[in-house]
């Protein structure tokens, strides 16, 4: 299934170039932010001077093909263990880190244009948190790294988003403004209450106000975008990221209940207020899935009810405003359309992870049950416009 119209993909990643975190910071930090460290033959980063196995191989080369366990995350028809999907991992394709190559391959998978996030950098704030001051040293030398690699704004087809940490609010004032001078069109963070210098703090906390009202005034798209949030699994499952991939053949809670970081996350925005506050802000959840957005939608509207006169308006209408939804590819996309609209979903395939679909526009097949129109909207429209600065 061809479209007839141009395909803007809201989801695409790289792999991170080996001195992406190092290549900016200044070396008399390495030791308080992060080194590289050879243990048993195997390269590993070291992050506030402890080793981090979140991934087996952050060195990406080699690495499992594309799409390697897209029919795991459809349902496994063929009921196979996890590993038999990864096949083979190959050496690292030149398009995972390099930009005009990604063009080329852009061209011949038929996207006009594409957001590009981090893989490693959207799980190294957690094992920082402790030292905010750190995470935004980290983060500012990413940031420079990723517009020397790949830049914010490529030929207007490759829009990569800096990351930016709450975690210290001036740092944070201070990287959007450097993204705004470089012409980002998004940022991105995570899904996550960010840990400051006080302790933890709900993103529309007052205290992050400064940063918020500059995104409001400016006009730019905040994507949060699925990483390691640092959520608990209570004793339920083993701690940390990795333990929601560690190729155990048994369920866990932590994949089981794995949209419970946005769904936090997004719910603490409509609970403080934070578009009250800052009405000119749009938020796009990307790779986090939407199958909670009943549950959440039918609490919104319990909460509205049981303290009338706090919301301004139904609290699920102020959320379809200024929020936009990624699905997962395997979602129910008829479903998620029924909650926000088709004007508020985005489509991103995840393209090169493992569970992303092999080619991006595999997933056309899954809007056949939509008009043309629709389908532009969810494959190209909406990405488009939120790539679009849209100034208060």
């Amino acid at each position: 299934m061809e479209p007839n119209h141009p395909v803007f993909d809201g989801d695409n990643h790289y792999y991170e170039a080996e001195d992406a975190f190092t290549r900016h910071l200044d070396k008399r930090n390495g030791p308080r932010v992060v080194q590289w460290a050879e243990i048993n033959g195997r390269k590993h980063h070291v992050i506030g001077g402890r080793v981090n196995r979140a991934v087996v191989n952050p060195t990406f080369n080699p690495v499992s093909p594309a799409g390697a366990m897209s029919e795991y995350f459809r349902g496994n028809p063929n009921g196979k263990l996890p590993h038999e999907f990864l096949g083979t991992p190959e050496p690292i394709r030149p398009e995972y880190r390099d930009r005009d190559a990604r063009l080329r391959v852009m061209d011949s998978q038929g996207l006009e244009k594409i957001w590009l996030f981090p893989t490693l950098g959207m799980i190294y704030e957690e094992p920082l948190k402790h030292d905010p001051g750190a995470v935004a040293l980290m983060f500012q030398a990413f940031n420079r790294w990723l517009a020397e690699d790949w830049g914010v704004n490529y030929q207007d087809r490759i829009y990569a988003a800096p990351y930016i940490s709450l975690a210290d609010v001036d740092a944070a004032v201070a990287e959007l403004e450097w993204a705004l001078d470089q012409g980002a069109r998004t940022i991105c963070m995570r899904p996550a209450a960010p840990v400051t210098a006080s302790g933890a703090r709900p993103p529309a906390d007052p205290m992050f106000d400064p940063f918020w009202a500059r995104v409001n005034e400016a006009g730019i798209t905040v994507v949060a975008h699925a990483g390691d949030s640092g959520l608990s699994s209570n004793g339920y499952a083993p701690e940390g990221f990795s333990a929601s991939f560690s190729g155990s053949y048994r369920p866990s809670l932590k994949s089981f209940n794995i949209e419970r970081a946005i769904y936090d996350f997004l719910a603490s925005l409509i609970f403080d207020e934070l578009f009250v506050r800052f009405p000119n802000i749009r938020l796009v959840s990307v790779e986090n899935g939407a199958e909670y957005l009943g549950d959440l939608f039918r609490k919104l509207r319990s909460s509205a009810r049981k303290l009338p006169g706090f919301y301004k308006e139904d609290p699920v209408e102020t959320f379809r405003r200024h929020i936009w939804i990624n699905p997962f590819w395997e979602d129910d996309v008829e479903e998620v359309v029924g909650h926000m609209g088709a004007d508020r979903v985005v489509f991103g395939s995840d393209w090169p992870h493992i569970e992303a679909v092999p080619n991006p526009l595999d997933y056309a097949v899954e809007l056949k049950v939509f008009g043309e129109a629709e389908q532009q909207r969810i494959l190209h429209d909406n990405a488009a416009e939120l790539t679009e600065l849209r100034p208060a």
